[in-house]
């Protein structure tokens, strides 16, 4: 949430800053209700001061004998006490609107950010892992159908069981799920992160906290009949876990790590990635959390971005990284660089050189003040001193469906068997390739794929 004394000071920087995303947002009428609202607020701070005047002046009235001017000044003073209640109604109802309206209003991006309309006008900063990249299959083919002939993944009873966007990972598919998580979480021990396991369903308040609501409500799934969501990435329960605290100086930086499953729903995006496990309901991931003073966010920012990588480096993955423009920049973020891995089967325009495409695993973001502001988080420089606001950043460590998308395709051989990355084998008991597994039931039989 902006600050409202700086959405008035900066008017100006923020309508430029809209513009630049893209956003629809009526600024005027929050605005206007930022001013009738102050208003109000001294419209009453008058009254109460004049009701203040008028019974200091009934005492004395009274000690006069002044019994007429008293109970005149008795009258008018009831009346104040009507009028009063009548603003502050007027206020309280304004401050909410006025709140309303801001929770609509995305962060102002860091004067770093690229400008640009969409994610065409991202900038690739440079790419890692090509110049070693492994020799492959001429022809590489696709994770899902490699995980299907290989009993790894399976969508069809996914969507018999849940529905369409759910899926089965069976045999050395689970655990190679598995393996990349744990690998990612001593991974990030390695790094000073304290592991954090949040509950799964958060409410609505921790969902604004962290700028999933009100925007975002239609990609995410709701309990009926609770103040309860699944939640939608570990960010929304790890950032508000301090929640109208307040940290100390010592306590900064403040790292997190929390490994759990998320829903979305990816509304809108209906007839894209139908096949395979790129975009799906239902997913899990590693999520790095950091809570930082506000002079050392940038900082950190590049910190966050070097945790994330080594994840990538370590799986020897290709990838590359971008920072997103004003017009593709998430709605909390100040600042944001995205990791893409390389998954080389789908030969798409928009892939590398190389052939094959981009998939997003990983969101290094700074919300500067903007999370702090709406869930209450606050920071002690010093004991004596007043509390401020800190900043909040977060990235995945990586999303784990993509980064298994990655590792079928990149590390498949042409006999249509998968090796398994170096970092990951101690995790899998020393295995170190991928055959698949025999098919059960007749369905496999009719389909020719078991004798």
């Amino acid at each position: 949430m902006l600050d409202r004394q700086y959405l008035r000071e900066h008017t100006d920087e923020v309508r430029a800053a809209l513009d630049a995303r893209g956003a629809d947002v009526d600024l005027d009428r929050v605005l206007d209700i930022d001013e009738r609202w102050r208003e109000a607020k001294n419209r009453g701070d008058e009254l109460r001061h004049e009701r203040n005047e008028v019974s200091s002046r009934i005492g004395e009235l009274k000690q006069a004998g002044e019994e007429t001017e008293a109970n005149e000044a008795i009258e008018r003073s009831q009346d104040l006490k009507g009028d009063i209640a009548d603003v502050e109604e007027r206020a309280d109802d304004l401050e909410t609107r006025l709140n309303e309206a801001l929770l609509e209003i995305p962060q102002v991006p860091h004067e770093s950010v690229p400008e640009g309309e969409d994610e065409s006008d991202n900038v690739e900063v440079r790419r890692e892992g090509f110049s070693a990249r492994r020799e492959m299959p001429e022809t590489v083919t696709p994770h899902y159908e490699l995980g299907e002939r290989l009993e790894l993944i399976d969508e069809a009873r996914g969507a018999k069981t849940t529905g369409a966007g759910f899926y089965f990972l069976k045999g050395d598919g689970a655990r190679l799920e598995h393996a990349l998580t744990q690998f990612m979480l001593d991974l990030h021990r390695e790094q000073g992160y304290h592991d954090v396991f949040p509950p799964v369903p958060v409410n609505s308040e921790s969902m604004t906290g962290t700028g999933q609501l009100p925007k975002f409500a239609d990609d995410a799934y709701k309990l009926d009949g609770e103040d309860l969501w699944l939640c939608p990435t570990a960010e929304v329960p790890v950032t508000n876990m301090y929640a109208d605290d307040i940290l100390l100086r010592e306590d900064l930086p403040l790292k997190h790590q929390a490994y759990t499953p998320n829903f979305r729903r990816e509304a809108g995006e209906h007839g894209t990635e139908t096949r395979g496990i790129v975009r799906v309901h239902q997913f899990n991931k590693v999520e790095m959390v950091n809570f930082v003073e506000p002079e050392e966010s940038y900082e950190r920012l590049d910190g966050l971005l070097e945790e994330a990588e080594e994840t990538l480096r370590r799986l020897g993955l290709p990838y590359r990284v971008l920072e997103i423009c004003t017009g593709d920049i998430g709605f909390k973020a100040a600042k944001q660089v995205d990791l893409e891995v390389w998954a080389p089967a789908d030969d798409m325009p928009e892939g590398p050189a190389q052939g094959g495409r981009w998939l997003e695993v990983s969101s290094a973001s700074n919300f500067e003040a903007f999370q702090a502001r709406r869930a209450g988080l606050r920071y002690r420089p010093e004991r004596h001193e007043s509390a401020e606001y800190l900043h909040t950043l977060n990235a995945s460590g990586v999303a784990l469906p993509r980064v298994m998308v990655a590792i079928l395709e990149y590390y498949q051989n042409p006999d249509g068997t998968v090796d398994i990355p170096e970092a990951l084998r101690p995790y899998m008991g020393g295995q170190e390739l991928i055959e698949g597994h025999d098919p059960v039931g007749e369905s496999a039989v009719g389909a020719g794929r078991k004798e």
